[in-house]
């Protein structure tokens, strides 16, 4: 696997080097700016190519420029590093930052001085996570080629023009197809919806609430890429998010992130009563996932679940087992 360092001081370039090598990872390299990480993850040039230069990156937060958040979130703007593991690495004293960092779009995090046994667990669940992500998406390219089955069709029919998420049919289908592989047989299903967005619509006109919607999903994709569940978005603007094998932990707090993700956006929202800018109900529902009608079951729970936590105000997270 190719492994890339990123980090401008040389002594921990060479300790997290070291312990990789001495691991087996023997394509790990170096690069002591985001500059010169961008470069060597073929960024900077704006190339076209398909394939990603590097399978995990260990990105340090603190670096004179360009800091370790900014260049996380450069990364995940090129398509090619949607899902690539890309794992924090920080001091005690920089963790208050990790909030940023994973808006951003990080998967994890270390702390220095890097621990031999702490960075391989990390870059081990980074590598498997990686295959996980690999194995879903080509499930949603089985999903958007039935429609090649009946004649040409267009993209359109299976992709949300406005967040680029799949529609809401094509996420149930998947949820209905969903082989259940956990050993207690449960998941979970997550939904989110912009508060007020109706509102603002009348207000300040489709483009507007377009707008909103595109920046939403953005930071949606990049909270489920790093866990494996499929997104898709309903045309009223509901984002469902289906985890066929989530825990019931794991989906609550990607719920809560979630919400703190559309908060962070601040996008100001005048119709808004929660707050100023624009933001969001999460509603997590979790039980049995056995059968096609139990995950449907758990998206259904989940959709009244919302709507009981936007009449409550919104700009929450609400969680109901099954």
């Amino acid at each position: 696997m190719r492994i890339l360092i990123v980090d401008d001081a040389d002594d921990s370039c060479d300790l997290t080097e070291a312990v990789l090598l001495s691991a087996g990872y023997t394509d790990v390299r170096i690069a002591h700016s985001a500059q010169e990480a961008f470069k060597v993850m073929d960024i900077a040039s704006c190339s076209e190519r398909a394939g990603a230069e590097v399978d995990v990156v260990l990105l340090d937060v603190v670096m004179p420029e360009i800091d370790g958040i900014e260049a996380c979130a450069r990364m995940r703007s090129d398509p090619r590093y949607a899902d690539t593991p890309i794992i924090m690495v920080t001091s005690v004293d920089d963790v208050a930052s990790l909030g940023s960092a994973f808006v951003a779009g990080a998967s994890d995090y270390i702390t220095k001085p890097v621990k031999r046994v702490e960075l391989l667990a990390r870059v081990r669940a980074a590598l498997k996570l990686k295959a996980e992500l690999d194995r879903r998406q080509q499930r949603e390219r089985e999903l958007l080629g039935l429609g090649s089955t009946g004649g040409e069709r267009r993209i359109s029919q299976w992709v949300d023009d406005t967040t680029g998420l799949l529609v809401g049919e094509v996420g149930e289908a998947y949820l209905m197809a969903a082989e259940d592989s956990a050993v207690d047989g449960t998941g979970a299903v997550v939904v989110l919806a912009i508060d007020r967005l109706d509102a603002y619509r009348s207000v300040q006109g489709d483009d507007a609430a377009r707008t909103i919607l595109s920046r939403v999903a953005r930071a949606v994709r990049r909270l489920s890429a790093n866990i494996g569940v499929v997104a898709a978005a309903y045309r009223h603007g509901m984002i469902m998010l289906v985890g066929p094998e989530l825990s019931a932990e794991l989906a609550r707090e990607l719920g809560e992130r979630l919400c703190k993700a559309v908060s962070t956006l601040e996008m100001a929202n005048s119709e808004s009563i929660a707050a100023d800018h624009v933001t969001a109900s999460v509603a997590v529902a979790t039980g049995p996932a056995r059968a096609s009608s139990d995950r449907m079951n758990l998206l259904s729970n989940a959709i009244s679940t919302l709507r009981t936590a936007q009449a409550a105000g919104g700009n929450r997270m609400v969680g109901v087992a099954l």
